[in-house]
C-alpha cells in the first residue's frame, strides 16, 4: 500500500484574511498512484455541483465555492471526510461531530487554533454553531464504503493557518512571503513523513505550485537537513524530487494547477478555503 498526500493553500494572494495550508492523506494500492481518483471513486464523488445525488463535491475550491451559496459544499465535504477518518480510526466509537466553529478548528487545526486567543474578533467562535448539511452523514457513509471497495482509506486531514498578527510577524522575520508559505507546507510534509516513516510502501506528496518557480531542491535540503535529495524533474509544469534518510523515502511533486488535476490536492484546497 502507498501513502498519497495532497497539499494546497488559501490566502496567499492580496485579499484580507489568514494564510491557510491544508494536507490530506490517503492510503491506497500502489496500482492506483497514477490513476484518476475521481474516476476510481465516482460512486461517491463528483467534480460537478449538479447531479451530486448523495455524492461529495471535490474540486478546486475556486469552483466548489460560490458567494451565492456560501461554503455549503465545502462544509459538507470536509465534515463527511472528518467522519470518515474518525470511523476508520475507531469504528466502534461514535463520531464526535463538531457543533461549533471552534470545535471544528480544534479537530482540523490542532497546531493553530490556540493562536486565535490573540484576536478579540474570534471570541464568538465557541458559540458560532455549525449548520450541518442534511445529507452529510449519508454522503460520508457512501464515501467510506466506496473507499473500502477500492482498498483505500482517508487517513488524515490537517490545517495550519497564520492569522494577521502571526503572519505579519513571520513576514517581518523572514522577509519573504513565499518562504513563509513554504515553511508551513514543509511542516505538514514533516508531520506525515514522521508519522508514516515506518510505512513499507511509497510515500508521495502532490503539492500545488505557486507562481513560476521551478526549483525547490535547495529549500528542501534546508528544511530537511540530513536527508539526501535526488532531482527527478524540474520543468515549467512539474518539479519532482525524491528525498531519503537511510531506508526511509518520500517523493515530492510540485505541480502547476494540481488542485484541478489531483483529487487529494482538490480536497486540501477545499479544506483550506473553508477554514479561511
Amino acid at each position: 500500500m502507498a501513502i498519497l498526500v495532497g497539499i494546497d493553500e488559501a490566502g496567499y494572494g492580496p485579499l484580507l484574511g489568514p494564510l491557510v495550508v491544508s494536507g490530506v492523506a490517503f492510503s491506497l494500492p500502489q496500482s492506483l498512484l497514477k490513476s484518476d481518483l475521481w474516476t476510481v471513486l465516482n460512486n461517491a464523488v463528483s467534480r460537478d455541483k449538479k447531479g451530486l445525488a448523495g455524492r461529495l463535491l471535490i474540486n478546486d475550491s475556486k469552483k466548489a465555492f460560490s458567494r451565492e451559496k456560501g461554503p455549503v459544499h465545502l462544509l459538507r465535504t470536509v465534515l463527511a471526510c472528518l467522519e470518515t477518518i474518525s470511523q476508520s480510526q475507531n469504528p466502534l466509537a461514535p463520531f464526535a461531530a463538531p457543533q461549533t466553529l471552534l470545535e471544528l478548528l480544534k479537530q482540523i487545526s490542532p497546531a493553530s487554533w490556540g493562536d486565535l486567543s490573540r484576536y478579540p474578533w474570534y471570541k464568538e467562535l465557541s458559540s458560532a454553531a455549525l449548520s450541518w448539511p442534511q445529507d452529510a452523514a449519508i454522503a460520508a457513509g457512501v464515501w467510506q464504503r466506496t473507499l473500502e471497495k477500492q482498498q483505500m482509506k482517508l487517513l488524515w486531514m490537517q490545517t495550519r493557518f497564520l492569522e494577521a498578527g502571526l503572519y505579519n510577524e513571520r513576514i517581518e522575520k523572514i522577509k519573504n512571503k513565499s518562504r513563509v508559505l513554504f515553511i508551513e507546507i514543509c511542516s505538514l510534509i514533516h508531520e506525515v513523513f514522521c508519522h508514516y516513516s515506518d510505512h513499507d510502501g511509497p510515500v508521495q506528496f502532490l503539492i500545488d505550485r505557486q507562481g513560476g518557480r521551478m526549483q525547490y531542491h535547495q529549500e528542501l535540503l534546508g528544511m530537511f537537513p540530513g536527508m539526501e535529495l535526488t532531482i527527478l524533474s524540474e520543468s515549467e509544469t512539474l518539479s519532482s524530487y525524491e528525498m531519503s534518510s537511510g531506508n526511509k523515502k518520500m517523493r515530492l511533486h510540485f505541480c502547476v494547477e494540481a488542485d484541478s488535476k489531483f483529487l487529494p490536492v482538490a480536497l486540501a484546497s477545499m479544506t483550506s478555503k473553508l477554514i479561511r
